[in-house]
């Protein structure tokens, strides 16, 4: 299968590229490099064999690039990465968010419509079911009131594009709600790569551990978790990718619309992540206590059983596995891309 995937030089679409090449798909890559770099892209075709990745320097609000796209290179699916990602900055720049993620969305749908390409899987997220009614969360939990602007994007989309689906049986969307994607490639070419201070744990572990930052600022210690501190179901990123070839399959069985939590099933507190970074690689990390964060809560973790089911996925790699790969891609890339 052809497949276009938007965003495909960041994070996570790069490792997913990996997979989909591994599976025997192509693929064909637009990102607009606002959080990404090409260099990326470049270290993907070095680990999957080929010359290069095809590739398109555009922003998905961009009509006429992704009609040039998508006229150049028939595609016949659409993993859509593309948006803006950090929630604290989605606090301050709430139209950015909503123009970019929601605007540009709503434009690759028309494009890819009417290219006849009415397949797509949305890169989604567990905020959409806020502070949850159950946990674990299976897809069941309804939805919730996301606690930031990005969370309302990814809610908003999802909203946008379930009506799509009803009223155009030709198409078929699956939603994948991520938890906490960590980790990167074993071979430590690709990972994760964020501009300015990390809004993530495990990078900001990694930045300490290197020496790019003093210490790690643990945001709550008083939540009502065995340790104090709040527990996330953390999910290595090749994991996460491999899930979105096991999501191909949904599409190819004619699904509609179909919903899967990605994550390990498996709570892990912030201490529980530091000390397995600890013991994996013996860099000891020091940390201190900062005021909660509004929004956080407690214990967020999925009930996976559903992609287990249905997609045949489960996640193989461990928190240790995942602090491994994570100081790997760190300490051969101290910089970055």
């Amino acid at each position: 299968m052809k497949i276009l995937v938007t965003g495909g030089a960041g994070f996570i679409g790069s490792h997913t590229i990996v997979e989909l090449y591994h599976a025997g798909h192509d693929v064909v890559v637009v990102d607009n490099l606002c959080n990404s770099s090409r260099e990326s892209l470049k270290r993907v075709a070095e680990l999957v064999g080929v010359a290069e990745i095809p590739f398109f320097e555009a922003d998905i609000r961009d009509r006429s690039a992704l009609d040039h796209v998508l006229t150049e290179h028939p595609c016949e699916a659409c993993i859509h990465f593309a948006g803006l990602k950090a929630v604290g900055e989605s606090v301050t720049k709430p139209w950015e968010y909503y123009e970019n993620n929601v605007s540009g969305t709503l434009v690759l749908l028309d494009v890819l419509r009417q290219h006849h390409c009415c397949n797509l899987i949305f890169s989604s997220s567990a905020t959409v079911y806020g502070d949850p009614a159950e946990v674990p969360i299976t897809e069941a939990c309804p939805k919730g009131r996301c606690a930031s602007p990005y969370g309302q994007t990814k809610s908003m989309v999802e909203e946008i594009l379930m009506d799509m689906q009803k009223a155009d049986p030709l198409w078929n969307i699956v939603l994948l709600r991520y938890f906490n994607p960590v980790g990167a490639h074993p071979s430590g070419q690709i990972g994760e790569n964020p501009n300015g201070i990390p809004n993530n744990l495990m990078p900001y572990i990694t930045q300490v551990a290197i020496g790019k930052r003093p210490q790690l600022g643990i945001f709550g210690n008083d939540y009502d978790t065995p340790d104090g501190t709040g527990v996330r179901d953390y999910i290595h990123v090749v994991d996460l990718a491999r899930g979105h070839v096991a999501a191909l399959t949904a599409i190819e069985r004619k699904c509609g619309l179909a919903i899967y939590n990605l994550g390990t099933g498996q709570g892990y507190s912030v201490l529980d992540v530091v000390k397995a970074f600890e013991k994996s690689t013996g860099i000891p990390i020091p940390y201190h206590f900062e005021p909660r964060r509004p929004g956080d809560i407690d214990s967020y973790f999925s009930n996976p059983a559903k992609a287990a089911r249905e997609l045949h996925w489960t996640a193989q790699y461990g928190l240790e596995d995942m602090c491994r790969d994570s100081w790997n891609w760190q300490k051969q890339n101290p910089e970055g891309f």
